[in-house]
């Protein structure tokens, strides 16, 4: 059988953006059992709650919902339970000296496979106040108002 090449991106969490100043994006391996990679394989994962710990020096994906297998059998995994992401060692410690700091987290992005190996892209993230999601969006519509302008501009010459 030949081997998996390319990424496909099983979730993702665009609310994440809307929700939080994402400063450092980090690729991270999972660790998984089989039924959980068969579920993750037939496209079905939830990031929704989903956030990330650093404990005992391990960084944790935690309450991220990976449903159950349909063909799996009295062996199937917890929904919800912690998963233990791959990082190297610096980039734990750097993770956790800013968790440590007020108001940052770690949000889950997406999940995806690459190279046939399933990988998660989590950011450190600062939770922004209504007023800073107010102004995001009013920013992308300022955006997409003058993108319209020169676009019928263009059209009338």
């Amino acid at each position: 059988m030949p081997k998996e090449r390319g990424q496909k991106v099983v979730a993702s969490n665009r609310k994440a953006r809307h929700d939080y100043h994402l400063e450092d994006v980090f690729e991270a391996g999972l660790v998984l059992t089989g039924t959980e990679v068969k579920s993750l394989r037939a496209g079905r994962a939830s990031l929704i709650d989903g956030f990330g710990s650093i404990e005992g020096g391990e960084a944790w994906l935690e309450n991220v919902h990976i449903p159950e297998y349909t063909q799996g059998t009295w062996n199937n995994h917890n929904t919800r339970r912690r998963r233990k992401m791959l990082l190297n060692r610096d980039e734990i410690d750097k993770l956790a000296g800013k968790i440590k700091e007020s108001g940052y987290t770690l949000v889950p992005l997406s999940i995806y496979f690459k190279d046939g190996r399933a990988k998660v892209e989590i950011a450190l993230g600062r939770g922004k106040k209504d007023y800073d999601k107010r102004q995001s969006l009013k920013e992308a519509q300022d955006k997409r108002e003058v993108a319209r302008a020169v676009a019928t501009k263009g059209k009338e010459w």
